[in-house]
């Protein structure tokens, strides 16, 4: 089955809330975890919204999903705090969209 925008950012997405999860173990960070999270979980939504149905090729898909893989293998709550900002981007670079 073809891969989708919005097959590839779901993934991103869920791979974002498992590093905010983590993040949110430093308790004078919390703030900005959620607040950082929200921001790129907004702007990738936005990317999932308009380019929806719109097909990727296979390597952005696999780029995609290791980013998403290396994500889960985290278990540092201040690297995942690092990785909040760095997943997204990467996600939006394999896009081809701006950050």
């Amino acid at each position: 089955m073809p891969e989708t925008v919005a097959d590839a950012v779901t993934r991103a997405l869920d791979a974002l809330g498992g590093l905010r999860e983590l993040g949110e173990d430093v308790a004078d960070e919390w703030q900005y975890v959620t607040s950082l999270e929200a921001a790129w979980r907004e702007r990738l939504d936005a990317v999932r919204t308009a380019r929806s149905d719109e097909l990727v090729a296979p390597a952005v898909a696999a780029a995609i999903d290791r980013a998403a893989d290396e994500a889960a293998l985290i278990t540092d709550p201040h690297r995942a705090i690092d990785w909040l900002s760095t997943l997204p981007q990467v996600v939006l670079l394999a896009l081809d969209e701006p950050a």
